[in-house]
C-alpha cells in the first residue's frame, strides 16, 4: 500500500529539481545584495563618507589618547620601557592608520634620574596623563585603556563601511590582545 495518496505525473517537478530551483534563486539574490551593498557610488555615499570621517577622527582621538597613556607611562616607569615599547610601536601605527599625527617622538628607553617617579605616590602627569607610582597599577591602568579603546572600536564596527569597519576590528582585537599581555596573560 503506497504512503502518498496521489502519483506523480510526467511533467510534475521533482523534489530535486525544487529545492535545487530554490538555492540557486536564493544564491542569486544573495549575491546581488551583497553586490549592491559593496558599490561604492549611489545617493547615500557622501552621507555615508562623513560619518565614517567622523568615526575614523573619533578612532584616531581614542588611538592618539592610548598612545599618550603608554608614552606617559614609559616616562614614569623607565623599568617598563622595554616592555611597553613593542606595544607602544603598535598603538603608534594603529593611530596612524586612523589618520592622527604621531608626532611625539617615543620616549627615550634609558633610565635617567628625571624619568623615575619621586615618590610612590602618583607621578607627575605628562601629556595630561596621570600614571600610578605603582608599576603594578601603572600596568593595569594601561590594560584598562587598552579595554577601552578596543570597546570603542568594537562599538563604532557596526556605523562603518566595511573598510573602515575592518580597521576598526582589526585594532579592537590587537587593543583586547595587548590589554591581556599588559595583565601578565603573556608572560
Amino acid at each position: 500500500m503506497p504512503l502518498t495518496t496521489r502519483t506523480r505525473g510526467a511533467g510534475d517537478p521533482r523534489r530535486r529539481r525544487v529545492l535545487a530551483g530554490a538555492a540557486a534563486a536564493l544564491l542569486t539574490a544573495g549575491s546581488t545584495a551583497l553586490l549592491a551593498g559593496c558599490s561604492s557610488g549611489g545617493a547615500g555615499a557622501d552621507g555615508r563618507s562623513a560619518a565614517d570621517g567622523r568615526l575614523r577622527e573619533g578612532a584616531a582621538r581614542d588611538s592618539a589618547a592610548l598612545l599618550a597613556r603608554y608614552d606617559a607611562t614609559i616616562a614614569a616607569h623607565a623599568a617598563l620601557a622595554d616592555r611597553l615599547r613593542p606595544l607602544r610601536a603598535d598603538v603608534a601605527r594603529h593611530a596612524e592608520a586612523f589618520g592622527a599625527s604621531t608626532e611625539s617622538s617615543a620616549p627615550s628607553a634609558s633610565p635617567s634620574p628625571s624619568s623615575a617617579p619621586a615618590s610612590p605616590a602618583a607621578s607627575p602627569p605628562a601629556a595630561g596623563v596621570e600614571v600610578p607610582g605603582d608599576e603594578r597599577a601603572a600596568l593595569a591602568a594601561l590594560a584598562d585603556a587598552e579595554r577601552r579603546t578596543a570597546d570603542a572600536h568594537a562599538a563604532a564596527l557596526g556605523a562603518a563601511d566595511p573598510e573602515l569597519a575592518r580597521l576598526l576590528a582589526s585594532v579592537a582585537a590587537a587593543g583586547a590582545a595587548h590589554a591581556y599581555l599588559l595583565t601578565g596573560g603573556g608572560s
